[in-house]
């Protein structure tokens, strides 16, 4: 079973930038495609962006493509995501999620972390 946590989130204005990270155990990390969604207060959870096992390749929605960059660093079991240009409407908790398929969609990924907060500020 892989277990994730993901931590760095925080309060931050308009513009600033973060990182978060996600840490994953398991002897086969570099096995799993990862990905980062969102949920904010009375909305579905949505899908941000996801990584190659290898970290080769990536897939982006359309809201965060050019703000937000993932990167995994295997020998970490950690796969991080940059966030810049914050805006408020990225105010959500953010999860990391495993999965076997980088294109199965969000039913796919069996392992989810407990989520981190990000709070952007107008």
């Amino acid at each position: 079973q892989v277990q994730l946590v993901e931590s760095g989130g925080g309060l931050v204005q308009a513009g600033d930038s973060l990182r978060l990270s996600c840490a994953g155990s398991g002897r086969t990390f570099s096995g799993y495609a990862m990905g980062w969604f969102r949920q904010a207060p009375g909305k579905e959870r949505e899908f941000v962006v996801a990584i190659s096992g290898s970290g080769a390749s990536t897939y982006y929605a359309d809201s965060v493509k050019g703000r937000f960059t993932i990167s995994r660093d295997n020998a970490k079991n950690t796969v991080y995501l940059q966030m810049n240009s914050l805006k408020p409407e990225d105010t959500a908790v953010y999860y990391c999620a495993a999965t076997i398929n980088l294109y199965g969609g969000t039913s796919s990924y069996n392992y989810w972390g407990q989520g981190t907060q990000v709070t952007v500020s107008s």
